[in-house]
Order: C-alpha cells, then structure tokens, then sequence
C-alpha cells in the first residue's frame, strides 16, 4: 500500500474506461484521495502491477481498504454516500443488475471500438457482435429509461447513479465512433456527456501529455 493509504490509482484518462467508472464514484462520494495517473503503454503496465492486486485499474486505497475493481469501488462509494444506488428497492436492484451485465459483458464492442474519449473517429468495426452489442445496449438504456427514468434525463430520472456511471464509457465509445443509434440513445448519451463529473473527466483527459498517446488507440477507424 501507498504511505498515504488514500490513493486513487487511474489509468490514462483518455483511455481507460474501468479508470473512468472508479473516479466517477469516488468524486461522486465526495471521497477524499490523491489520484495518481499511471499512463497505459498498450498492454501490461508494470507501474500498475507494482501497486493493484489485479495488475489493472482503477485501485483504491482508503482508510486501510484495497478495492482493485470499478464495480467494487462504486459498491465502496455507496457506503459512503448511499444515493449513488437508486433509493427504491425494485429500481436499486434493476440498477444494479443492468451495471452487472455492463461489467461482466460487451467484449465485442469493447474489443472494435476502444474509448478514446479525445478523439471523433466515426466507423468502427460493425460486426454482427458487435451490432448485437449495441442493441442490448439500446434496450437496457430505453427500457430503465420508461420504467424509472421519468423526471429526468437519466437512467433513473434527474439522478445520476452507479448506473449512469457504469455506462459512461459507453456514452463515449458512441460519441466517439457514433454508430446508428435512436434519437432517444442520443439524448442520454447528451446528458451523461453535460454531467459536471463526466465533463471534469474529459477536460483532465484532454490536457494529458501527448507523450501518452497511443497509437494503437488514436489509429482506430
């Protein structure tokens, strides 16, 4: 562990999705850290494994607990502050079963289309999978959106929840290689985009040194 013992360690912003979901939580928390941001080089990165369990991350250490997995930390966020999870039972448990599967699922929209959330490369591989991907996502998001999402422009209304931030890598793979999408997918994709999290988020990516790019990532089409 860190000589700290409340470190929050982030991949390179522009890249990493996993890194994205851990700082939403934490900032949303309002839990206090030092973020270090350790930048990718493509494949292992033995800085990372030098401080994560898992050699990935994001890794939070915070008052003598280690979480090396976004999911984790959001989990580890609500303890903190409970509204990240919606407060009715039905809608918390739909919340958190629909950022289970965005956890666990999507390999084949993950591996066409990496986040990039500094770049506007439309195209993108559209395989079948990964076409198939994109559908269920489209589901998911307008079938929350009509059952909880009313009185906000948000999964669960005027919310933004452990939901919204387990999909916000997602909101920026769509901007960045824009797919045919609904108009309803857009406008959520809007909003997640305007939250004043997710815009700190891409304006720390955006001033990251040119020397972390990678050109495997910035040569996607």
């Amino acid at each position: 562990m860190s000589e700290t013992n409340d470190v929050l360690y982030l991949g390179s912003r522009r890249y990493s999705s996993w890194s994205m979901r851990g700082w939403l939580a934490v900032a949303m928390a309002g839990i206090e850290v030092e973020e270090r941001v350790i930048p990718l080089n493509g494949g292992a990165t033995p800085a990372i494994k030098a401080v994560s369990p898992s050699g990935l991350v994001p890794c939070l250490e915070h008052r003598g607990a280690l979480i090396w997995d976004s999911l984790a930390i959001v989990e580890y966020a609500a303890e903190f502050k409970p509204e990240i999870w919606p407060g009715e039972r039905i809608a918390r448990a739909h919340a958190r079963a629909i950022s289970a599967e965005m956890h666990s699922g999507f390999r084949e929209l993950r591996i066409a289309m990496p986040m990039n959330c500094c770049r506007h490369a439309p195209g993108g591989s559209r395989t079948p999978g990964v076409l198939d991907d994109i559908g269920r996502i489209e589901a998911i998001w307008a079938g929350t959106r009509s059952r909880f999402g009313a009185g906000g422009d948000f999964l669960f209304g005027a919310d933004f929840t452990g939901a919204d931030i387990m999909f916000a890598p997602v909101a920026s793979r769509f901007l960045t290689y824009d797919p045919p999408l609904s108009d309803a997918s857009r406008a959520y994709i809007a909003a997640v985009r305007g939250h004043k999290l997710v815009a700190a988020w891409y304006e720390a990516a955006a001033a990251e040194p040119d020397s972390w790019k990678l050109e495997k990532y910035e040569a996607v089409e």
